[in-house]
């Protein structure tokens, strides 16, 4: 039962690594594969000092690591409130009602969320409508860089907040109880229990899973930009990712130069993956395997 999954992915996984030498050719498409293409200037990294080069690159990498920093920070802070929140809800079928609420984007795909809130935020929109009756006026959030930009985190936030904030809650359910009794009978009101005693317990899981986040900094979620940005906000919107994208598909189709970037992505992801699993394994005793 295995065997085809591991079939395939040996073929699309690791046998398409071969093209990696492609990032050190100046490759030309009509040769045909990247047998027999001749090597790029300068030892084989022509095609990475060209790249490093270009200030477009440059605007990508500041736009990733922004966008990738902030989701990491408000995908802990928010997920950790509302499990907090629901912690402390009396009525179960209220708590579960609003888990289920919650976790329910996280299945769905960057197409049909994306969908949605192309139509919800464009200029003629529901979101537009409200905010022109209470102001008087309209946003074009899909034409702004900053306003992208604000909406790009916030939908990514709200989709992967139900995932680790059913994590949060399990380590919450897992304290215990004895000290939340002996804070109360010292004195000790409920919020002063979540402080002192809530918290500090479950900082442990709060740091391993921000520091198991840290390794996909690099990743700003393509699927997510690639639905819903345009030529407009590539100032603000374009990551790595798309950037590559781009590079590759359209235009001169410089596969060559995306693939250099990709690798170099490739490289500080795996040592970021490394270092943060490594990390974890030491201060956590966190491994996979």
């Amino acid at each position: 039962m295995l065997l085809p999954g591991i079939i395939l992915t040996l073929i699309f996984k690791y046998g398409s690594m071969f093209g990696i030498v492609m990032a050190f050719q100046d490759f030309n498409i009509y040769k045909g594969t990247f047998l027999g293409q001749e090597w790029a200037s300068d030892h084989g990294f022509g095609n990475f000092i060209y790249v490093f080069k270009m200030e477009k690159f440059w605007q990508a990498v500041f736009n990733t690591l922004l966008i990738s920093g902030i989701k990491i920070i408000l995908g802990i802070i928010v997920p950790l409130l509302l499990a907090i929140l629901i912690n402390e809800v009396s009525k179960r079928w209220f708590s579960r009602f609003v888990q289920t609420t919650f976790f329910l984007p996280f299945f769905l795909s960057w197409v049909i969320l994306g969908s949605i809130l192309l139509e919800m935020f464009s200029y003629g929109g529901i979101v537009n409508t409200i905010i022109e009756s209470i102001f008087g006026t309209r946003i074009m959030f899909f034409l702004d860089n900053n306003w992208f930009r604000t909406l790009i985190i916030l939908s990514d936030v709200w989709k992967g907040m139900g995932y680790n904030m059913v994590i949060f809650l399990a380590a919450i359910m897992g304290v215990d109880e004895t000290l939340f009794e002996a804070t109360e009978i010292d004195g000790g009101n409920r919020f002063q229990q979540i402080v002192h005693v809530m918290l500090p317990s479950i900082a442990p899981v709060v740091i391993l899973v921000m520091t198991l986040s840290i390794g996909g900094l690099l990743n700003g979620g393509f699927d997510q930009l690639l639905v819903m940005y345009n030529p407009m906000v590539y100032e603000g919107g374009d990551i790595i990712d798309t950037f590559v994208y781009r590079l590759g598909m359209f235009g001169d189709r410089q596969v060559d130069v995306a693939s250099a970037v990709n690798l170099a992505k490739s490289v500080v992801t795996i040592i970021l993956m490394g270092g943060t699993y490594y990390f974890a394994y030491k201060k956590f005793d966190y491994r996979i395997f």
